[in-house]
């Protein structure tokens, strides 16, 4: 070849390649002006998802049973103002930790060890050892999407974490932890403290069991807090129905958390329904020197124990829970527990988030069966994305 030859060959490549890095660099300032677009159109199918939800049925409509209103102080009188509020909140809270026990310090710096790690669809999957509790760590999963910049991020609790990932064959459509993280989401999937939800290790603590449940999900919100990849003011939490009890919980007794979705946990106390088993010791039944017989149903011979036969005798119910959540965003995916009729305990939250000036922040989806299915999937993802995602 001579020198020409070989001078025209080399142009013709540098050419090509040329072209071919400046349709690559076209190709990317497409995408990444497109992607805003394609983002917001997202958000805004999120909201038309979950529009429908947040009123309820008419026959439901400004019923509101025989649940003592919120807005009532203890000694009668109303609060009549928003700016009554925060001492009612107080109260509430003041009473229920009188009844449930205290909690143990926060840890505003809990451990966080990676024990191994691995790509997955568009995110990283981290295996975690977790401190959370004084002298007690856990097991869990992070899964971190590739875009670098500080996420919204949601707690997952359940019975053990592999569910909430998708790792447990058995048990479909729990996977929370992994849905929301394919949608851009940090999240952080963890079991019951120390592996048995019928014997959890409270260490330690002097409170009830759901309470030391709330305990841990406060220090898991301090630890997701503390990561780069997070933005600490959009952190939700979620549940499937015992994991659902543990949500309602922390979101009420960590009012940090930015959004709070429980599936079918029954969101008040009933003794018609077996599941709805807040009396039990590993609830909210504990009590050291009185035990049940069995399980199941408080009867005359297996009567109630612990702070749940006190919350029974001095009248109060879940309600003044989901009081404390207000206004923050609060969705119930309701199944066989929690069927449209808990609008009515649902109706004292609207009625405190309207004193708060503040409307569409409780919400209840609604399906026959107490397992989650796509549809009710697809709208606990949708409200996370409509109220933690940027818009």
């Amino acid at each position: 070849m001579n020198v020409n030859s070989f001078t025209t060959t080399t142009l013709k490549n540098f050419r090509r390649r040329a072209l071919s890095v400046l349709c690559c660099l076209l190709l990317l300032a497409m995408f990444l002006n497109q992607a805003p677009t394609q983002e917001k159109a997202r958000l805004t199918n999120a909201w038309t998802v979950i529009a429908p939800f947040f009123a309820p049925p008419a026959e439901f409509a400004a019923q509101f049973g025989e649940f003592r209103s919120p807005l009532l102080f203890q000694d009668g009188s109303r609060v009549a103002t928003s700016a009554d509020w925060p001492r009612r909140r107080a109260e509430i809270v003041r009473e229920w930790n009188q009844l449930l026990g205290p909690w143990p310090a926060i840890i505003t710096q809990p451990r966080l060890e990676v024990l191994r790690e691995s790509r997955r669809e568009n995110f990283t999957q981290k295996r975690v050892r977790l401190e959370i509790a004084p002298g007690q760590t856990g097991e869990g999963w992070l899964l971190i999407p590739y875009r670098a910049k500080p996420r919204p991020a949601v707690l997952v609790v359940y019975y053990e974490p592999e569910t909430s990932v998708g790792l447990n064959p058995e048990q479909t459509l729990r996977d929370f932890g992994w849905q929301l993280a394919r949608r851009g989401f940090v999240t952080l999937s963890i079991g019951t403290p120390g592996g048995d939800a019928r014997k959890p290790d409270l260490g330690a603590a002097l409170c009830q069991p759901l309470s030391f449940h709330a305990y841990v999900a406060a220090n898991c919100w301090q630890a997701l807090a503390n990561l780069p990849e997070v933005d600490s003011a959009r952190i939700g939490v979620t549940g499937h129905s015992y994991g659902g009890k543990w949500a309602l919980f922390a979101g009420a007794l960590w009012e940090k958390f930015a959004a709070i979705v429980v599936s079918d946990p029954g969101i008040v106390f009933d003794e018609s329904r077996s599941n709805v088993n807040y009396w039990e010791p590993w609830y909210l039944g504990f009590d050291a020197a009185e035990k049940r017989s069995k399980a199941g149903v408080p009867a005359a011979d297996n009567p109630r124990t612990g702070a749940y036969k006190r919350m029974i005798a001095q009248g109060r119910d879940l309600h003044e829970l989901h009081a404390l959540i207000a206004p923050r965003p609060f969705l119930v995916s309701g199944g066989a527990e929690d069927q449209p009729s808990r609008w009515i305990a649902l109706n004292h939250v609207i009625a405190v988030n309207q004193l708060l000036g503040f409307t569409n922040r409780v919400a209840m989806t609604n399906r026959k069966e107490h397992s989650p299915d796509e549809l009710s999937n697809a709208q606990l993802c949708a409200f996370f994305e409509h109220f933690l995602m940027e818009q």
